[in-house]
């Protein structure tokens, strides 16, 4: 084995091993971990106790962080005629058709949400090998296949973000920046638990929720306490 990082030596020193934190002691410890050159992403993690294989045991949904994600969102609209124009001036960042469908095509991902028109899907569906893996698939239920493109711009733009459950029967979310205060963090993340708790199928027995964990992108993953995932 490697010998250890200096950086990843302090970590040691500051994460107690085996401890479960409440909301706002997770937010502080991550941000005490020595800094790296970039603003790091803090991610939300659900082990649920559904099963993934089940299609009526899915879990998918949106949710507005009131914080928003902390990073400008590129926004890619699929539109023809007046939408085009509803989707520039609502602020997306790049629009059109069939130029963007063949870059997409192509292995063009410099976007990070994909918004489109009803009467597109049929062209944009076979985009499915590029868009699915990522998560960019435009759907109904998120709210990103839409005739009010510029609604569906203006609230990625915003902070709406997705989530779903994976097929190891795990949701990941980023939450916001490590440089948000502790206070908008924790109102972001308490937002997406709630609307995971809304999502739960019917079909779902016994422990809904079984862990929660957070972390920054080079920053370790500190469990949660229960109580704070199942807070409404």
């Amino acid at each position: 084995m490697g010998r250890q990082s200096k950086r990843f030596r302090k970590i040691e020193q500051i994460v107690e091993k085996g401890k479960t934190y409440s909301l706002e002691e997770a937010i502080e410890t991550l941000q005490k971990c020595p800094p790296v050159k970039f603003d790091q992403t803090v991610e939300l993690s659900f082990v649920m106790g559904v099963d993934p294989r089940k299609s009526d045991q899915h879990i998918r949904g949106t949710v507005s962080l009131p914080n928003g994600r902390g990073k400008t969102i590129r926004v890619l609209v699929f539109a023809k005629g007046e939408k085009e124009q509803e989707a520039k001036d609502a602020g997306a960042d790049y629009v059109g058709n069939e130029e963007f469908l063949q870059k997409v095509s192509g292995g063009w991902t410099d976007f990070d949400a994909v918004v489109s028109t009803p009467d597109m899907m049929r062209d944009v569906g076979k985009l499915g090998k590029v868009l699915g893996p990522r998560g960019l698939m435009p759907t109904p239920k998120a709210g990103t296949v839409s005739n009010d493109v510029a609604k569906a711009v203006s609230e990625l733009k915003a902070g709406k973000i997705e989530f779903k459950l994976d097929r190891h029967g795990v949701i990941n979310v980023p939450v916001g920046l490590l440089s948000f205060v502790v206070e908008k963090l924790a109102e972001n993340i308490r937002s997406l638990v709630a609307a995971v708790q809304r999502a739960k199928p019917a079909a779902a027995k016994g422990i809904y929720i079984k862990s929660v964990s957070l972390s920054s992108t080079m920053g370790p993953g500190l469990k949660l306490e229960i109580r704070e995932a199942e807070a409404s």
